[in-house]
């Protein structure tokens, strides 16, 4: 493949809804790796462990390795652990992930840092004020990611990028976040596979957190109409993704274009 050495994938909404199969999407990522392009997933999704999602995408019939995939919590933990050493964590997140947060001492009682996953029922009122609260206090919160929305056959839902901005504002400090579209975690996912990011695509649908992220560092962008994917927001926007496909299932048929 000529410009190409390796695709980086997001997950939901890209291969899988609700964890269905999105059409085609199997046979693209077999015909990735039947070309010999390096090949991982770079997520935000909080609510499984590396092990969960890569037995959820071998179950859509998506062949996946735990140690391909990069996850805002895997992200976040290596975060903590060299920026807040053997410092106590509550985490504020829907679903266990605790399995991807070794070396963390976990502590909702009385932490010393707070960790926000991603958004879910467990985000209360009460527990949002709390994290304010502890904010004012001086304690600092770090953010798996700024992701705003989730694509489920339901439709859309919000995530923890809505709520920061305001609670920035309340307590006059950032939140800190590590996952997209933290351009870290981009290189992060190429470093793993061995790859430039001029030489990778990242395949989202989120135009912003993955896409236009991914082309500020180096990588070749591309939007599929898929998952989250508004055509309205593509309109607006005065930057525009390196390329559009209707879904993931173009994928071989892009490479072919690009070779």
């Amino acid at each position: 493949m000529a410009g190409v050495e390796g695709v980086l994938l997001d997950i939901d909404g890209v291969l899988v809804t609700s964890w269905h199969p999105i059409d085609g999407a199997a046979a693209a990522v077999r015909e990735v790796r039947d070309r010999g392009l390096a090949c991982a997933y770079l997520t935000n999704t909080t609510s499984r462990t590396c092990d969960e999602i890569a037995d959820a995408l071998r179950s859509a019939g998506i062949e996946a390795d735990s140690d391909e995939i990069v996850t805002a919590a895997r992200l976040t933990a290596e975060y903590v652990r060299s920026t807040y050493p053997g410092s106590r964590a509550w985490v504020l997140n829907s679903g266990d992930i605790t399995a991807d947060l070794s070396g963390i001492e976990l502590d909702d009682e009385n932490p010393e840092v707070v960790i926000l996953g991603g958004a879910g029922p467990e985000f209360t009122h009460g527990a949002l004020s709390r994290v304010v609260e502890l904010m004012l206090d001086g304690v600092p919160v770090v953010a798996m990611h700024r992701g705003t929305t989730w694509a489920t056959h339901d439709g859309l839902r919000i995530d923890t990028g809505t709520y920061l901005p305001g609670m920035e504002e309340v307590a006059g400090t950032n939140v800190v976040s590590v996952g997209k579209p933290s351009l870290a975690a981009f290189l992060t996912a190429t470093d793993l596979m061995g790859t430039e990011p001029d030489v990778t695509m990242m395949v989202g649908d989120d135009l912003t957190g993955d896409v236009l992220a991914a082309q500020r560092v180096g990588l070749i962008g591309v939007l599929v109409r898929t998952g989250k994917f508004r055509q309205s927001i593509l309109d607006l926007v005065a930057q525009r993704p390196d390329h559009v496909v209707d879904s993931v299932a173009q994928l071989p048929k892009l490479l072919d274009e690009l070779a």
